[in-house]
């Protein structure tokens, strides 16, 4: 039994098997809630995630939604913050895609409105751009045929659609290379 819970008995104390009853239930619960105290430590997380672990603890389901109600209560689970921070993390350390975006929030257990709402505001352009900011150190020196190929590829894996990597690759490849050494990007086919 949790010392918080059991902090006011004392030696002695006779206790009814209602009143251990309903000590376990109190500890039941406040571990319930330090459990997720110290999954949240780490990173945000969605109702789903904190669900399956306390699940994990074979915590019963009607202590799992007292948590929860108490987390929710102070601010630590809601998932529409969550959405929201999760794409701006994404978009500032990692970019990728609205659909990627979209997906990784799906399997973290949010809903297609949230989802939607956290994905609508972003700029593939922008972040198809910053990807590829983050790449070029890897792909200097290499001539046009092998930096559009390996830079399309990494913005595919992101997620990126054709429409926005064509444009992309042409700009970082324009941006990076001297007069010297432009392609005519009219007559060159981008597929």
């Amino acid at each position: 039994m949790a010392r918080i819970t059991a902090a006011w008995l004392k030696n002695g104390d006779e206790l009814s098997d209602e009143k251990i009853a309903k000590l376990l239930a109190e500890d039941s619960r406040e571990w319930a809630y330090q459990q997720a105290m110290l999954f949240l430590s780490y990173r945000a997380r969605s109702e789903k995630e904190i669900r399956q672990n306390l699940r994990k603890y074979e915590t019963p389901e009607e202590v799992i939604e007292e948590t929860l109600e108490r987390l929710r209560t102070a601010g630590l689970a809601n998932d529409n913050e969550f959405a929201q921070t999760w794409v701006e993390n994404r978009s500032t350390f990692h970019p990728r895609s609205r659909r990627a975006l979209a997906m990784e929030l799906r399997q973290k257990g949010l809903d297609d409105e949230t989802v939607h709402s956290a994905v609508s505001g972003v700029d593939e352009n922008a972040l198809a751009y910053a990807a590829a900011l983050k790449r070029l150190g890897r792909l200097k020196g290499l001539e046009w045929n092998d930096f559009r190929k390996k830079l399309s590829e990494f913005l595919a894996r992101r997620g990126f659609p054709y429409s926005v990597i064509a444009p992309v690759v042409l700009q970082a490849w324009s941006e990076t290379h001297t007069e010297g050494e432009q392609i005519n990007f009219e007559d060159e086919d981008i597929s």
